[in-house]
């Protein structure tokens, strides 16, 4: 999100009449080209890096491409995401509401994403002919065509949105919610004029009361910001509102980005090529006969696997049902296994490559190197202190059904392994190394997987290429439209000079470096629990990074504390949809496991103040 793990959205609406037309309508229009468009990207970056660094003759136009065509990617995908209801969403306040008020409550942010999609259809249509005339650098083509991609989305995702209305909602819920949204823009378009003299109050209004308003009812995340953002524009300044498709391409296509949908499809690789299993199934036999052994595997697993997918939902999934039920018949509590595997997902979010530091970099300009070396020590103070939990709970596990296994067993489950260990090494030592960039490298581990799979655990489903393809595409729509959207949030803040407030503010904090620190960590805890990590980083990293550089503190530094604190917020009850994610995975009531998390989240609130503290952790090994 990383993309941090997706809320348990509602229960998706069965097609009927013209919604199912619709539905096949997008399997033909949007799905086929998404998913080539991912194949598209694998080829074109892996060919341009083949050529780069095995043939030492680089291709000029790999690179312009690959952006040309990522946008379309990111597009495309938002459709599918919309479609699939996959858009990240708080449903922390509406999730126990009856089914009525949940099903009119879901009406109603659906005519908001409406409402926000026709609003931008028209700058969407004036950015398009303003960058008609403007060619590309290298290509020679026109600009027009990138920017015909946030038009051509805008208006397909409205019609989906549509479409969902009438196959989710009843006649009554249609009507009411509907008019209850226009009458809300009606009394905004009227009271505009005196919108339009409050300055920096209007903030409040739509940047505080508008949007909070629209994630408690469960309108997308993504959906959210840029209804708020388009609405502050129209009716309180007199700012061009194609400013809003500008600012969503531009932070919607920046090159480091292309990760994004590169590591979640090589997530996929790996569970179906079996390298996740063969991880786990020499965990299991190195340390698995100790007491906690099965506990100690997972939090080892999870460092190894996690960043790679982009969905913390993935990385759980790919290690929580392998080892979840041999823990339980050792006795370990459900509430135990939940904490655990919420902490461990918190704990891995500064693993590299995750999709959170490569977001952290794409939008504040922090070295990626310097992040993905960043990352590894502090997630290693977490597992230490998750073990120390660990090492509690199960003292006392009975332990007389664990057999050890023997050398031979050991030594071959070892072999088997080492492909499989070898991938998170290649890819994080490449980055590190300087060997190749972020993007290049999840193209090598793509092909690394595919060989593996195919070659050495003659584990290769090709039926299951194409879902995967269109599950990267969806997430990585999901992902970048929250990007374009929050970067389009944070211009507008700064051009108000909310900027220049936060920095007085943030400066003004009492205690220096350590004072602003532990503000920032406090409030990114809140902001990763409410709006979510991808959400979180994109809105105020551009802001408070400054701050961070204002103060003396090292940008590094600053990077680990507020993702390891937004992973805290994330994963933590009752709020932290990860927790949610975590339950859902483990098959475990949240009101089971919920009174039992909080050593584990203690343990993780324990290494955030080491973080804090002590900067060597984070920037000891730059």
């Amino acid at each position: 999100m990383e993309q941090a793990a997706r809320p348990l959205a509602s229960p998706p609406c069965t097609p009927s009449g013209a919604a199912a037309c619709w539905h096949r309508v997008l399997a033909c229009v949007v799905e086929i080209p998404a998913a080539l468009l991912v194949l598209a990207e694998i080829l074109v970056l892996g060919g341009g890096a083949f050529a780069r660094y095995v043939l030492h003759d680089p291709i000029p136009w790999t690179d312009e491409l690959a952006s040309l065509l990522f946008l379309w990617l990111a597009m495309l995908g938002a459709i599918l995401a919309l479609q699939r209801n996959g858009h990240m969403q708080l449903t922390t306040f509406i999730r126990r509401l009856a089914p009525r008020r949940r099903a009119w409550l879901d009406a109603l942010g659906m005519w908001l994403v409406v409402a926000f999609l026709l609003l931008l259809v028209w700058p969407a249509w004036e950015h398009v002919t303003e960058h008609l005339a403007v060619s590309t650098p290298t290509l020679e083509v026109s600009e027009g065509y990138r920017a015909a991609a946030v038009l051509v989305g805008t208006v397909l995702m409205l019609v989906t949105a549509v479409m969902r209305l009438l196959a989710c909602a009843d006649w009554r819920q249609l009507c009411g919610s509907g008019a209850l949204v226009v009458a809300g823009g009606v009394v905004l378009w009227l009271l505009s004029p005196a919108l339009m003299t409050l300055g920096n109050a209007n903030l409040v209004i739509f940047f505080l009361v508008m949007l909070v308003g629209c994630v408690a009812i469960g309108v997308p995340i993504a959906f959210a910001f840029g209804l708020s953002t388009l609405c502050y524009l129209a009716l309180a300044t007199g700012t061009p509102l194609s400013i809003i498709p500008n600012r969503m391409q531009e932070g919607m296509s920046h090159l480091i980005l292309l990760a994004v949908p590169l590591f979640v499809f090589l997530g996929g690789l790996i569970e179906m090529t079996g390298l996740a299993r063969a991880m786990i199934g020499f965990l299991v036999n190195l340390i698995g006969h100790l007491r906690g052994g099965l506990q100690y595997v997972l939090l080892g697993a999870m460092y190894i696997v996690s960043g790679i997918s982009g969905a913390k939902a993935a990385d759980m999934a790919a290690v929580a049902p392998a080892l979840f039920p041999e823990m339980k018949q050792r006795g370990a509590k459900d509430g135990d296994l939940i904490g655990l595997l919420s902490a461990s997902g918190a704990m891995s979010e500064t693993i590299p490559p995750s999709i959170v530091l490569i977001t952290v970099g794409s939008v504040t300009g922090v070295s990626i190197t310097a992040l993905f070396i960043g990352g590894l020590v502090p997630a290693v103070v977490g597992m230490a202190m998750m073990a120390c939990v660990v090492w509690w709970q199960t003292r006392k596990e009975d332990m007389r059904g664990a057999a050890r296994p023997s050398r031979r067993v050991l030594l071959r489950s070892l072999v088997v392994a080492l492909p499989a260990l070898a991938l998170p090494v290649i890819i994080r030592t490449a980055v590190v190394e300087g060997v190749a960039t972020a993007t290049e490298v999840s193209t090598i581990g793509i092909f690394y997987a595919v060989l593996a799979g195919v070659l050495v655990y003659r584990r290769f489903d090709v039926r299951r290429v194409y879902p995967m393809l269109l599950d990267t595409a969806a997430l990585s729509g999901a992902i970048l439209l929250i990007v374009g959207c929050a970067t389009g949030m944070a211009w507008a803040l700064t051009q108000s000079g909310f900027a220049q407030d936060l920095v007085q503010i943030m400066s003004a904090v009492p205690g220096g470096k350590v004072g602003f620190l532990l503000v920032s960590a406090l409030a990114f805890i809140v902001l990763g629990s409410l709006l979510e990590g991808i959400p979180a980083i994109v809105l105020f990293g551009p802001l408070l990074f400054p701050i961070a550089k204002l103060v003396g503190v090292h940008e590094v530094h600053y990077a680990m504390v507020v993702i390891f604190a937004m992973g805290l917020g994330l994963f933590a009850p009752p709020f932290g949809v990860g927790f949610y994610a975590a339950c859902a995975i483990g098959r475990v009531s949240p009101d089971v496991a919920m009174p039992r998390v909080w050593p584990h989240m203690a343990a993780l609130l324990v290494a955030l103040l080491l973080l804090t503290l002590v900067p060597w952790f984070s920037i000891g090994f730059l």
